[in-house]
C-alpha cells in the first residue's frame, strides 16, 4: 500500500473563474522563486534514452495546437494525448532536453516532466493498515444492528451518525441524478454494496493520461489496492439490506482509475485525464483523497514542478467550469498547513528523495491547494480533531469524520475508524483525512440533490453553511493524550484552523 500522504492548501481567496489561457495566475508570485526551498529538483536533467513522460501546456487555439505538435515531433516526442479545450498535451520522450526545446517553442506556456523516473515505479491519505471485519466480528456487529431500516453493519458505523446521515437518509438518500466520481486507485463495483449505485458509463481508467473505458477498466489492479473501494461505499454504499450504508445511499457513484498498477503513483497526466473525463461524462461532484506525484509540493521556481501545476488546474477549472465540485483531503502529517516553513523529505518519490524546506504559500500540493478545491480536516467519534489531521486557519474549509484510534466509540467493535466496503465482498477499518474527504463528498452529493441547479461554488458555499463549528477547544489539544501539545487552533466559532467553517451535517443539508 502507498506510503503516508499529506496535503496543503494555498490561503487564498480566489474566484472561481476558468482561465485557460494563463491559468497560473491565480498563484501569487508564480514568476518569484520559493525562498525557503532548498533542493527543489532532485533530478535536473534525465539521462540520454531514459523515457519520460511530460506535460506540454500551450494556448487553445487549433493553429497553435498544432504546431506546437509539429514541435514536439521535432523535439523526438510521442504525443500520447491533447486535451484541445484545456491545452494540454501528454507526451513521453527520450529526449533528456525536451522539456527545455519545447518551453523555448512559441506558443508553449509551460512545459516539465511528470516523473524522474522511467516508465515503468502511492498516493493516498489513509493512516495506516486496514483492519478487515471477521465474520464472527460482523455477526456480532449485526446483533446489534436492529433498528429499523438499519444495515447489518451499522450499529459500527459510529460515523454516519455523527453528521445525522441515518436520519437524513430517511428524509433524502440523494437523487439518481447525481454522480460522484471517486478519483483513485479503482472502484471494485461487483462489490454488492455498491454495485446497486455504480455507474459504468461515467468510469474509466485514466492511468497514463488517455482515458480507457472498455468494461471493468476502473477496477483496482489487485485487492491490495483497496483505498478507492473504501472511499466509494463511504459515499454511496447501498441501505440494501446487505453490509454498510454510505453517507448519500442513492447517488450514484463512478470509479476513475489514475493509480499506477504496480507502485500507486499518481501521475499528473492521469489526474489531468481524470478531471477532464469526469467533466465530459457530466459528473456532479468528484472525490480527491490523494496528492499528484511525485512532489508532495510543486514549486514554481521549478519548470517541471511548475508545469504539473499548469496541466492539473486547468483540468479542474475546467471540470468546475462544467459543473463539478472538487473535493480533497487536507492530509495526516498533523501539520498546519498555514505555516511558513515545512519539511518534504519524501519529494521526488518515484526516485531518490531529496529532503528540503518548502513553504506551503509558494510550494503547492496538487490538487489541493488548487483554487475552488474543497479541502477537508478530519474529526473524530468526539467531534474534535483527529490526531493526525492537518490543519491551519483560512487553509480548511470544513471537516468531516475520518477516524481517530484514540477516540473510543460505544459500537460493538468498539473502533474508532471508518467501516467501509473492501475488495472481494469485505469490509475493513480505515482512518485518515482520506475518510473524511468521502464522507463531506457525500453530503455535496446530498445538497445537490436538493438543490440540482447549485453552481459548484453555491455547493460549496451551501457546505460552509450547513456545518457545525464546534470552535477552537478550550484546553491545549493533546490528540494522542501523551500529554504533549500537538497543534494549535487559531480562529473562531465561524471559521477556525481546525474545523474550517466547521463539521458537515448530512441531516442539515436535506433539511
Amino acid at each position: 500500500m502507498a506510503h503516508l500522504r499529506s496535503r496543503r492548501r494555498l490561503a487564498l481567496a480566489v474566484p472561481v473563474a476558468l482561465s485557460l489561457t494563463a491559468s497560473l495566475g491565480f498563484l501569487p508570485g508564480a514568476a518569484a522563486a520559493a525562498p525557503l526551498t532548498t533542493a527543489t529538483s532532485a533530478a535536473a536533467s534525465p539521462a540520454a534514452g531514459v523515457e519520460l513522460a511530460y506535460v506540454v501546456n500551450t494556448k487553445t487555439d487549433r493553429h497553435t495546437i498544432d504546431s506546437v505538435k509539429r514541435a514536439i515531433a521535432r523535439a523526438d516526442g510521442t504525443v500520447v494525448v491533447t486535451y484541445d479545450k484545456i491545452g494540454v498535451i501528454v507526451v513521453h520522450s527520450a529526449n533528456p532536453d525536451f522539456g527545455k526545446q519545447l518551453r523555448a517553442v512559441r506558443g508553449v506556456q509551460s512545459a516539465g516532466a511528470t516523473r524522474t523516473a522511467p516508465l515503468t515505479a502511492a498516493g493516498t491519505t489513509d493512516e495506516g493498515a486496514a483492519q478487515y471485519l471477521t465474520k464472527a466480528q460482523a455477526a456480532k456487529v449485526a446483533a446489534r444492528s436492529t433498528a429499523s431500516g438499519e444495515e447489518p453493519l451499522e450499529a459500527d458505523q459510529w460515523d454516519l451518525r455523527a453528521i445525522g446521515a441515518d436520519k437524513a437518509a430517511k428524509i433524502n438518500p440523494g437523487s439518481r441524478n447525481v454522480t460522484v466520481a471517486v478519483i483513485d486507485t479503482g472502484v471494485d463495483d461487483t462489490h454488492p454494496d455498491l454495485a446497486p449505485n455504480f455507474s459504468a458509463t461515467q468510469s474509466a481508467n485514466c492511468v497514463g493520461g488517455k482515458a480507457d473505458t472498455s468494461y471493468g477498466a476502473w477496477r483496482p489492479a489487485n485487492a491490495d489496492h483497496y483505498h478507492g473501494t473504501h472511499v466509494a461505499g463511504e459515499i454511496a454504499a447501498a441501505r440494501n439490506g446487505i453490509g454498510v450504508a454510505g453517507v448519500a445511499p442513492n447517488v450514484k457513484v463512478a470509479g476513475i482509475k489514475v493509480a499506477d498498477p504496480v507502485s500507486e503513483l499518481f501521475y499528473p497526466e492521469s489526474v489531468v485525464c481524470a478531471f477532464v473525463f469526469a467533466a465530459d461524462h457530466g459528473v456532479e461532484v468528484t472525490n480527491n483523497s490523494y496528492y499528484v506525484d511525485p512532489w508532495l509540493y510543486n514549486c514554481m521556481d521549478d519548470p517541471d514542478q511548475r508545469a504539473i501545476v499548469d496541466a492539473v488546474n486547468r483540468a479542474q477549472l475546467y471540470a468546475q467550469h462544467k459543473g463539478t465540485l472538487n473535493l480533497a483531503s487536507a492530509g495526516n502529517s498533523n501539520d498546519d498547513l498555514d505555516s511558513h516553513a515545512l519539511a518534504d523529505d519524501s519529494s521526488p518519490d518515484d526516485s531518490t528523495a531529496v529532503p528540503r524546506t518548502v513553504d506551503p504559500h509558494e510550494c503547492y500540493d496538487v490538487p489541493t491547494q488548487l483554487p475552488g478545491v474543497v479541502t477537508v480536516s478530519a474529526t473524530g467519534v468526539a467531534s474534535t480533531k483527529s490526531y493526525y489531521s492537518s490543519y491551519g486557519d483560512g487553509v480548511i474549509d470544513i471537516a468531516a469524520p475520518g477516524g481517530d484510534k484514540f477516540q473510543i466509540p460505544d459500537t460493538p467493535s468498539k473502533n474508532g475508524r471508518i467501516l467501509s466496503t473492501m475488495p472481494n465482498n469485505e469490509y475493513a477499518f480505515l482512518q485518515g483525512t482520506s475518510m473524511a474527504s468521502p464522507h463531506a463528498a457525500g453530503v455535496a452529493a446530498l445538497l445537490k440533490s436538493a438543490h440540482p441547479s447549485a453552481t459548484p461554488a453555491k455547493l460549496q458555499a451551501l457546505l460552509k453553511a450547513q456545518a457545525d463549528n464546534p470552535g477552537c477547544p478550550a484546553d491545549p489539544y493533546d490528540g494522542d493524550g501523551d500529554g504533549v501539545v500537538d497543534a494549535t487552533c487559531v480562529g473562531g466559532k465561524r471559521m477556525n484552523g481546525f474545523y474550517g467553517f466547521g463539521i458537515i451535517n448530512a441531516l442539515r443539508a436535506v433539511k
